[in-house]
């Protein structure tokens, strides 16, 4: 959540249709992201969920921009849908950073949940320093509701329409909403919401319920009763701040009992906190917290989606609301991908990481070179940006035999390129030549089979298309 955050500057006086274009253009002229492999968002496609991200509004542009587009098909404003960002005097709204943020979405084929309508924190000093009478806060509630979605209809597909309800006890809240208007005030917000929108799926959004305790046995509670009196109410979603190695050992058991009760259930604030500085253990770790969260949502069929909370370390709320603690999200400071990504990424089907369970002992076959004639084939593809990029290679067995044990090298003609990460290989760099080596896992190349790896690197200077690919010294076709 970014409610205790700085709100960063806004864009200037850019408008909608600005926007628009540019994350049109941005597209084609920006690479899209720096990890290997199918986009998050593909993925997720092909299990029928989302992969969705928080973005702030500074966030649509540069490097930020590119990725979120590229890799993710949802989109949760981070502070810009909050009732002091669109309603900061009565009755006057500012539509203008969250407008852009839906043209964002839209120019890259994303969806965007709407957060939030009604909640404790971020409200106007207006609404939070006036003396309202029951009835006047009520009217107040529902003009507000009614207006945001109203704007956004067609727009925006999921609404997290009440925020952060209970205590941790399973109290509601002692906050202005409940203090006069009682727990109906829930009830009536989604009621005005779906009368706006309709087609719009409603959601009540809460954190410290992903496990069945005091919290989500009210929320529960709330849910049920909120469907035997006809209330329009279509999914919960589970916040998901996780602490390292903490993720619930019944998460998915709790949200399969809410899908019971006839609602979709997501997952809507994900990111996974270690105490500074990370390391490798810690890194590993965070990366099994995500497996879980991505497989349990993916073994509940009305688990809709995922939604990680800022998807890079640089933007995320988490070290000025826990110092000393952050590191939480699949992407570094530097925008590279962490073990995390790799997590997600494979938990939704794709193939750039290890398998989870590695031969207990590696090869002992002698390497063998591929024979004459058919010899090997490189596959070589890149996405640069102005200081990186992402190199993916496979590599194909064109013999008669299988090679059993493998070492690729290559020459990079000009310019000063350093590895930062690799993966399915370990790949290092002398001069201007490349070398990658099979792990224990993937040392054997069948006959007319294959293998991928990939790596990222910064680069200065210049970063030609490599050349004089050599599987274990015999020279490869390159296409």
């Amino acid at each position: 959540m970014f409610s205790k955050r700085t709100l960063r500057s806004a864009l200037g006086e850019s408008g909608a249709a600005l926007l628009a274009t540019a994350a049109a253009v941005l597209a084609f002229t920006v690479p899209a992201a720096n990890a290997a492999g199918t986009p998050l968002r593909d993925l997720a496609a092909a299990k029928g969920v989302y992969m969705g991200t928080a973005l702030m509004q500074n966030e649509l542009t540069g490097t930020s921009g590119s990725i979120a587009g590229a890799q993710f098909d949802s989109v949760t404003p981070g502070n810009e849908m909050k009732w002091a960002s669109v309603e900061p005097t009565r009755g006057t709204y500012n539509w203008g950073p969250a407008d852009q943020i839906v043209s964002f979405a839209q120019a890259n084929h994303m969806q965007v949940r709407g957060h939030n309508l009604v909640w404790h924190s971020q409200l106007p000093n207006w609404l939070t320093s006036g003396s309202f009478s029951n009835s006047e806060l009520h009217d107040i509630m529902i003009k507000h509701v009614t207006d945001e979605v109203t704007h956004f209809k067609g727009e925006v597909v999921h609404w997290d329409v009440v925020n952060e309800p209970f205590n941790e006890d399973g109290t509601y809240r002692s906050d202005l909403w409940y203090n006069q208007l009682g727990s109906s005030y829930i009830a009536d917000a989604l009621t005005a919401a779906h009368a706006a929108d309709p087609a719009a799926k409603l959601y009540i959004n809460d954190y410290n319920v992903e496990g069945q305790n005091a919290k989500s046995n009210a929320m529960y509670a709330l849910v049920k009763s909120l469907k035997a009196q006809g209330v329009p109410i279509d999914g919960v979603g589970f916040q998901a701040h996780f602490i390292l190695g903490q993720v619930p050992s019944d998460f998915k058991a709790n949200l399969q009992r809410f899908a019971d009760l006839g609602v979709d259930v997501a997952v809507t604030e994900l990111d996974v906190r270690m105490q500074l500085p990370s390391d490798a253990t810690k890194l590993q770790q965070q990366a099994n917290d995500y497996t879980t969260v991505m497989n349990d949502c993916l073994g509940v069929s009305r688990c809709v989606g995922v939604t990680v909370w800022g998807f890079n370390d640089a933007t995320s709320w988490v070290p000025s609301t826990f110092p000393g603690q952050g590191a939480a999200t699949p992407y570094d400071e530097n925008y590279q991908p962490k073990p995390a990504y790799t997590a997600i990424q494979t938990a939704l089907g794709g193939t750039t990481t290890p398998p989870t369970t590695p031969p207990t002992t590696p090869p002992t076959t002698p390497p063998t070179t591929p024979p004459g004639g058919s010899g090997c084939a490189v596959s070589y593809g890149v996405n640069q940006w102005n200081t990186g990029f992402t190199a993916n290679i496979t590599v194909t067995n064109g013999g008669s035999s299988a090679v059993n044990g493998w070492t690729l090298t290559w020459t990079q003609s000009s310019g000063t390129q350093t590895v930062t990460q690799a993966w399915n290989a370990t790949v290092t760099r002398s001069g201007t030549g490349y070398t990658a080596t099979n792990l224990s896992y993937n040392a054997a190349i069948p006959a007319g089979g294959s293998t991928s790896f990939g790596f990222n690197a910064n680069w200065s200077g210049a970063n030609p298309a490599p050349t004089g690919f050599a599987l274990n010294g015999a020279a490869c076709s390159v296409s």
